[in-house]
């Protein structure tokens, strides 16, 4: 079992291009299935929770790769969009 805080001091590190994207900042969990559907990247520039809310990541739980010690690997295209991780040729 692992608890939230212990997510939220990792770095999640975007595995396409190697940057770091900060720290998981909040969840989003389907209500009806109690499963966590994607992670809220939150950006290091926000003041108190105000200002840059455009600036949070949102990667789907399936995009996550591995959870390590320390990080955690995402696959994340950096246009805007993740990337659906379906085997397809994206």
């Amino acid at each position: 079992m692992v608890k939230v805080t212990e997510f939220q001091v990792k770095d999640v590190v975007n595995v396409s291009d190697g940057k770091r994207l900060g720290n998981i900042e909040d969840f989003e969990i389907n209500l009806n299935t109690g499963k966590i559907e994607a992670v809220v990247i939150g950006s290091s520039g926000k003041v108190l929770g105000f200002f840059g809310k455009e600036d949070e990541v949102i990667i789907p739980w399936k995009n996550i790769l591995k959870v390590g010690e320390d990080v955690i690997l995402v696959r994340y295209r950096d246009s805007g969009e993740y990337i659906e991780h379906d085997g397809g040729g994206q």
